[in-house]
């Protein structure tokens, strides 16, 4: 950027520069999560010598998955993955009094789980199986050139002015397939932004908006709904078994959240991301230049249309006539816990696959199979680091759940908020603050729910306020953060995804790029959820 440009920014424009140096001056990600491995080791020994423990309750699903691993339960549900909750959806929940004490991991039972447990953490950290998955497929597409295409028949079809607005509604409703949109609509924003001559790094940063910072909300009901619906209602009968709350319990509220939050969204990137970013002078790699489609690519369009339409009918034969063997095989349903909703990932590869080298054959962009193949290794083969890191994540979170740091911090927290003496509209807002803090460490919908739910919903209960509201406001704190958390399993993926249009880019330029919609994201949310509260607004159906 050129000292003109400097010289005209805005106070918060400068501010966000500072973040951005600031941040990528700190030391690569993976040395971060290694000081930090190495300082929750040091404390779990501290707080173990000083006898640090919190009695609690908690939501406990009876399932496989629950009882997979006791040393990192209840925090095992959902890192924001979708096998993270699906399995839990239909379960048999029970109320358990837990004693959480802290564990050193320098004792000799923790030395030996931190030397045995290294393949069975990062095995059992989803995101990493289900980011591969996806971009086998997702990469066919890319390589063969179905993406480029689809985007700028995208900017021809859509109103200029809309186009934003279109990606960050679509990026809200990408959570129905739980992690899909991390992966295929973020790079796709910023690649949209790009073929119209707009920064690229702006597109990701709305795609990463819309999908992490929303990701409570939808419009339509999806799988988390009936996993934290189904906590709240274990909550609600420690007070009164005879109370429940349906599926739609937060569907009004929801849907006028995802259509302000489009908006708000939209008018950040335009009004604060963009004018920061300037114009785009890194390469423009001349397929993405716009422009009217060549016959190729239309032919190529009408070949991948005819792909997605047999696979459609293929996974349609397969799920949607009863008895179907995607469908679930006691109850016929074919959305909740079944093996199509588990599955979703292999679908959503499939599509991209199919479509991807059919729209190759067509074009000419492929030729033979091996073509494919290359696509599938080429897009793997970029993801070396991002694995690296996310091992050692992986370890951090194993390692930080085992010492039960997660569980005391959490319990101290909501103790301290709930033996404070004030109204329920402030002890809502301060449930809020307390989810927000601890969403910094625990980024999983699930996890904090099983411990908030039988805390705050009876509390909250027994001051008169509507267990809707609770889940509401749990909504409304849980998402945020997710856009700025290293913790979030996908934050490093944005980060690569920033790299491909600015080789310089880091963690401190995710966040600098992304802490004005997560200020005003959570000013506004939780100020729509004051009004809807004080005027008793219906949260759903």
């Amino acid at each position: 950027m050129n000292t003109a440009q400097d010289a005209s920014k805005t106070a918060m424009q400068k501010f966000l520069d500072v973040v951005e140096k600031v941040g990528n001056k700190v030391p690569h990600p993976a040395v971060i999560f290694l000081l930090l491995l190495g300082a929750v080791v040091v404390f779990s020994q501290v707080m173990a010598w000083t006898g640090v423990s919190v009695e609690y309750e908690v939501i406990v699903p009876q399932t496989r998955e629950a009882q997979m691993d006791p040393v990192t339960d209840p925090m095992h549900y959902g890192m924001g993955s979708y096998p993270g909750y699906a399995a839990i959806l239909e379960a048999e929940t029970v109320m358990e009094t837990r004693t959480a004490t802290a564990r050193s991991l320098l004792s000799v039972e923790g030395l030996r789980f931190m030397y045995t447990s290294l393949i069975p953490n990062f095995m059992a950290f989803t995101a990493v199986g289900l980011i591969i998955v996806a971009m086998l497929g997702v990469g066919v597409a890319e390589e063969s050139g179905l993406i480029k295409a689809m985007i700028r028949k995208l900017v021809v079809i859509a109103p200029p002015k809309l186009l934003i607005y279109i990606m960050v509604f679509v990026g809200i409703l990408s959570s129905i397939a739980a992690d899909a949109g991390y992966l295929v609509l973020i790079p796709l924003a910023g690649a949209a932004f790009l073929s119209v001559g707009r920064h690229p790094l702006a597109g990701l940063a709305a795609g990463f908006a819309a999908v992490a910072g929303a990701f409570t909300v939808n419009v339509l009901i999806k799988p988390l709904d009936a996993v934290l619906v189904e906590f709240t209602n274990d909550a609600i009968h420690l007070v009164d078994p005879d109370v429940s709350i349906g599926l739609a319990s937060n569907l009004w509220f929801s849907i006028v959240s995802v259509l302000v939050l489009t908006v708000v969204i939209a008018v950040i990137t335009e009004r604060v991301i963009e004018p920061r970013l300037g114009k785009f002078e890194g390469e423009r790699p001349t397929e993405d230049s716009g422009g009217a489609l060549s016959p190729e690519e239309k032919r190529g369009l009408l070949f991948a249309a005819v792909g997605l339409l047999g696979t459609l009918i293929f996974f349609g034969l397969l799920s949607l006539p009863a008895g179907a063997p995607l469908r679930d095989p006691d109850t016929g349903a074919l959305i909740g816990n079944t093996p199509f909703m588990n599955g979703l990932i292999a679908f959503i590869a499939t599509v991209f696959f199919v479509s991807g080298f059919a729209y190759g054959i067509g074009s000419g962009t492929m030729k033979k199979f091996s073509d494919v193949i290359k696509a599938m290794e080429k897009a793997v083969s970029t993801l070396g680091s991002l694995i690296f890191l996310l091992f050692i994540i992986a370890q951090f979170i194993a390692f930080f759940n085992y010492s039960n740091m997660a569980a005391i911090l959490a319990v101290s927290m909501s103790n301290a908020l709930t033996g404070a003496s004030i109204g329920p509209v402030w002890l809502l807002l301060g449930f809020i603050l307390v989810v927000v803090l601890l969403d910094f460490l625990i980024t999983g919908a699930i996890a904090k729910w099983a411990i908030f739910a039988p805390i705050f919903v009876p509390l909250l209960m027994r001051l008169g306020v509507e267990p809707e509201a609770v889940l509401a406001a749990y909504r409304v704190a849980d998402s945020p953060i997710n856009m700025i958390t290293p913790l979030n399993a996908y934050f490093a993926l944005v980060v690569v995804f920033c790299q491909k249009y600015d080789k310089q880019a880091g963690v401190g330029t995710v966040v600098a790029l992304m802490l004005p919609y997560v200020l005003v994201l959570l000013t506004l949310w939780t100020v729509l959820f004051v009004v809807w509260q004080v005027f008793g607004l219906p949260w759903g159906i």
